[in-house]
């Protein structure tokens, strides 16, 4: 079994791929009030949101149990419209030596899509890939779009 791995999952939203991308990269401190039941809370350690090099630390709900992580933002495309996390500290970093997430928005004709990539090293051959994280990007992604769609 591979120990350094990469997934990637996309989920198609209705509404405006510019309002996803610019709530992760500017005010992810509203995601814990746009998707309450994944994230609890989001607060800036270092530096200053919206700039890469700014560390964030989440507390969040996956797994039936409270998590955190601490997260670099490590990439800021606005061409691409792409934000890139990568984990320095918390519950992830137990099982994982590496983990890196992507979160890029694109139209392609009339579909709006939210593409999570995950890029991870586990610590050993018997941790899981993080697939069950796919469904809490969804349902984060999901609450992102319909919060967007109700305002």
């Amino acid at each position: 079994m591979a120990l350094i791995g990469k997934k990637v999952a996309q989920f198609e939203i209705k509404s405006k791929c510019d309002v996803f991308h610019e709530l992760w990269k500017t005010d992810p401190h509203q995601i814990p009030n746009v998707s309450p039941t994944t994230y609890q809370n989001c607060q800036t350690l270092e530096g200053e949101v919206g700039t890469v090099g700014s560390v964030l630390l989440w507390h969040y709900f996956h797994d039936g149990k409270d998590s955190v992580v601490k997260t670099l933002i490590e990439e800021i495309d606005e061409g691409k419209k792409s934000v890139t996390f990568k984990a320095l500290d918390g519950d992830l970093l137990k099982i994982y030596k590496i983990f890196v997430v992507h979160i890029h928005v694109d139209t392609y004709g009339s579909n709006n899509l939210v593409t999570w990539t995950i890029e991870y090293e586990k610590l050993s051959p018997d941790v899981p890939d993080p697939d069950k994280l796919f469904d809490f990007f969804e349902k984060v992604t999901k609450d992102i779009e319909t919060h967007h769609l109700n305002n």
